[in-house]
């Protein structure tokens, strides 16, 4: 190991992975629709964690009531110290600060370099009028670096963002995520929109922060080879309720189809 690259994970490692408790956690929209129903688990620190299930089962509704995005309706959840529901405010900003979010469509600023959008990450350690005047520390744009660097594209820090493939601008977001130095990463269908190569690439990279980092990680999938390859644990949704949850080892394709309500069909895996 290079001194650099102790150095990465030295800063990286400082943020002890969170734990997830969900008890009896039920999600209604205002338009009535019921997206969670009476969810109770509980992920431990440095799990990585595969959430599938079709369109619609609650994937992206359980992904973003963790990080507060979405509130919860009843029950009881609560992520790292914070009891979602009752935390609010600057309570709230601050467990999406520590709180790492991988989205599908990037959520990148296409016209910045590819270092600012990382430097985004470091949003909720730094002061307001630094980041009014983007005067960023020497100390945050190193940590930037590194975060590039984890993700090989460290070479591409002063390009513009919308200049990258699809795959770049998905690590490009992994990047700005572990900028955060996050308790818990939560990537909600990350490769849903990339090729295999690159799918199989930026799953890699989210399953070596949680090996290497030992970082909580929760993702959402609907392709069965790619929850298989790189969970550990597999948490399977149907309509709101958890059908499935255990070890990805015993995932046959039945589990699947119960997890689905039917057969596994060509678009369900990537690889086919």
């Amino acid at each position: 190991m290079t001194q650099h690259t102790a150095e990465v994970g030295a800063v990286a490692s400082a943020s002890a992975p969170w734990a997830i408790r969900m008890r009896d956690v039920s999600v209604r929209y205002p338009n009535g629709v019921v997206a969670l129903k009476s969810i109770s688990m509980d992920i431990e620190p440095g799990e990585m964690v595969s959430v599938v299930g079709l369109s619609g089962s609650g994937k992206s509704s359980l992904i973003r009531t963790i990080n507060g995005l979405v509130p919860i309706t009843s029950g009881q959840l609560t992520v790292g110290g914070h009891r979602l529901g009752e935390a609010k405010g600057r309570e709230l900003r601050r467990l999406r600060g520590e709180v790492g979010m991988i989205f599908q469509g990037f959520n990148l600023a296409g016209r910045t370099s590819v270092l600012n959008n990382v430097l985004v990450g470091r949003l909720a350690h730094t002061p307001t009028w630094r980041t009014l005047l983007g005067l960023h520390t020497t100390a945050d744009r190193q940590i930037a670096f590194d975060a590039l660097e984890r993700v090989g594209i460290l070479a591409k820090a002063w390009d513009r963002a919308s200049s990258l493939s699809g795959g770049q601008q998905q690590r490009v977001a992994i990047a700005r995520a572990l900028s955060q130095e996050p308790h818990l990463v939560l990537a909600d269908e990350p490769v849903a929109s990339l090729d295999p190569p690159t799918a199989h690439a930026v799953m890699r990279d989210l399953r070596r922060i949680n090996t290497e980092l030992g970082i909580t990680v929760l993702t959402n999938l609907h392709l069965v080879d790619l929850a298989r390859e790189y969970g550990t644990r597999l948490i399977g949704l149907r309509a709101g309720e958890v059908v499935y949850d255990g070890s990805v080892d015993d995932a046959s394709d039945a589990v699947f189809e119960e997890i689905y309500g039917r057969s596994i069909r060509a678009e369900d895996v990537l690889d086919r």
